[in-house]
């Protein structure tokens, strides 16, 4: 129920980074014991914290910094869910990794906990599914989740500000994984409800929560926002999704756009993947086209980004700041390819601004 200090504490002193600061907060104590067990061995994580109750956990936050909260949803008491916004404002330079049963079978809590802050979400594995490879997915988002932001002696480029084009913004294309659900939000929320350009969003998430988050969009905008179909036809205003199986084409010219699905995977292996959304967006609307890359793991969108500046389209980025993880942003960051680089609130100002609307419209 409380505090756990590990020997491995004292490791971080002597290296350039920290090592990854873990709190698990379940009201079950096998699963505590087997986080900690999987964490134990590890060179760059230590779990610094344990806590059966949200309320345990806040009351520990107090005095001890962590890295990363691996969070249950369904517990006695305040449970996760209704702890979140302050377990995130005690600790609001942690990251949150829902660690729940409700990952699978509760899309509409899961995504709620994503748009208001959690960074990722994981199943709870059933009795004998805590195998290597759960273990190593574990670790792995753990990992991604609590890496720092870069050292100044190795920051990526800044972002180049380049001349503003004269091109009219006719399309806007957004894209992101870890975290994006509530950058996204965040992004819609700020964004002038008078951009009355078609929306196009690919974000990195399990085909089941796609008409739930389909539904966080369209309240966060103020919009429409529907799933993407094979042969839909481009409505202005509109926020069209990737399917969580499919990849969201545009087929045909600017003035009678199509959608099409596909299903390949891409470079980076992701379905549904920035890249091909990007690219085809690019060789309709060439430099009418505003492409937003948002945080996420990896580097899908480099290559659609590289097309969309290719073609004399403009590319924005999610700054390392604001991300869950600097993966996706950093990548088309470090390519050249960015004219600007902010938190998702800003970065829907931005786009009301290159869309020729005022912010406060």
């Amino acid at each position: 129920m409380g505090t756990i200090q590990s020997g491995k504490a004292g490791i971080g002193l002597a290296r350039r980074r920290a090592l990854i600061r873990v709190m698990v907060v379940d009201d079950s104590i096998t699963v505590r014991s087997a986080v900690c067990r999987t964490i134990d061995p590890e060179p760059d994580i230590v779990t610094v914290a344990t806590a059966g109750s949200a309320e345990v956990a806040l009351e520990i936050l107090e005095g001890q910094p962590v890295d990363v909260i691996v969070l249950d949803l369904e517990m006695p008491g305040m449970g996760g869910l209704a702890a979140l916004p302050k377990l995130l404002e005690t600790a609001p330079e942690a990251q949150v990794l829902v660690v729940s049963s409700l990952t699978a079978r509760g899309a509409e809590a899961t995504v709620e906990a994503l748009a208001m802050g959690a960074a990722d979400t994981l199943e709870k594995p059933c009795s004998g599914q805590f195998d290597d490879a759960y273990r190593s997915r574990f670790l792995a988002q753990l990992r991604a989740l609590g890496e720092q932001a870069p050292l100044a002696s190795e920051a990526p480029p800044a972002p180049r500000e380049k001349t503003a084009k004269s091109a009219r913004v006719e399309a806007l294309a957004l894209g992101a994984s870890t975290g994006g659900i509530h950058a996204l939000s965040t992004l819609l929320r700020a964004m002038p409800s008078t951009v009355a350009v078609p929306i196009f969003v690919t974000q990195h998430l399990p085909s089941s929560f796609m008409t739930v988050f389909a539904g966080q969009l369209a309240s966060a905008s103020e919009r429409q926002a529907v799933i993407a179909e094979d042969g839909m036809a481009v409505q202005p205003g509109r926020i069209h999704i990737a399917p969580g199986d499919g990849n969201l084409v545009v087929k045909g010219g600017r003035d009678a756009p199509v959608i099409q699905l596909t299903h390949e995977r891409s470079a980076s292996h992701c379905l549904p993947s920035l890249d091909p959304m990007f690219a085809s967006l690019a060789s309709v609307y060439g430099d009418s086209l505003l492409a937003v890359v948002l945080t996420g793991m990896g580097r899908d969108g480099l290559a659609g980004a590289r097309d969309v500046a290719a073609t004399g389209g403009t590319v924005l980025a999610q700054s390392a700041e604001s991300c869950a993880v600097y993966g996706m942003p950093r990548g088309v960051v470090e390519a050249g390819l960015v004219r600007q680089s902010l938190p998702p609130a800003e970065l829907g100002h931005a786009i009301g601004k290159l869309c020729g609307v005022p912010a406060w419209t």
